[in-house]
């Protein structure tokens, strides 16, 4: 598959801006790290902050909408995507499941229903249909 055709498909843009985005949040964290925070406060501050640029990248690169009215829904779908993320591993880890590979075992799934997520709850168009591009 050329690399145009790659990104012409929404579902592929989401996964490549995805690797791109969870880069950014590790190199947040390492910054504050490296800047004296603890792990928690690093961990809290990197999310928040990267949060915010993923709405811009995911927004911008894979739904090509940004506005402003749009980031609280967006910031619902993670807070979801975060419960539902909790939960799953919870379920796995009764299945003495470490919880490495618990988390790498959930990703399709939390992937797939986050992009399902967002092109139907926060990427929408005025009339309430989907963006306009195919999938």
């Amino acid at each position: 598959m050329a690399p145009a055709s790659l990104f012409s498909s929404r579902f592929l843009r989401f996964l490549a801006v995805g690797v791109m985005n969870t880069g950014v949040g590790y190199a947040l964290f390492v910054a504050m790290i490296l800047g004296g925070s603890g792990q928690f406060a690093a961990a809290a501050g990197s999310t928040a902050l990267g949060a915010l640029f993923n709405f811009q990248s995911i927004g911008g690169l894979v739904f090509r909408q940004r506005a402003l009215r749009l980031l609280p829904s967006f910031l619902a779908v993670y807070v979801g995507q975060c419960g539902a993320n909790i939960m799953m591993l919870a379920a796995l880890s009764r299945l003495e499941l470490g919880p490495l590979l618990a988390q790498f075992l959930l990703l399709p799934f939390l992937a797939t229903g986050t992009y399902l997520a967002m092109q139907s709850f926060v990427f929408r168009d005025r009339d309430g249909a989907r963006s306009g591009e195919k999938g």
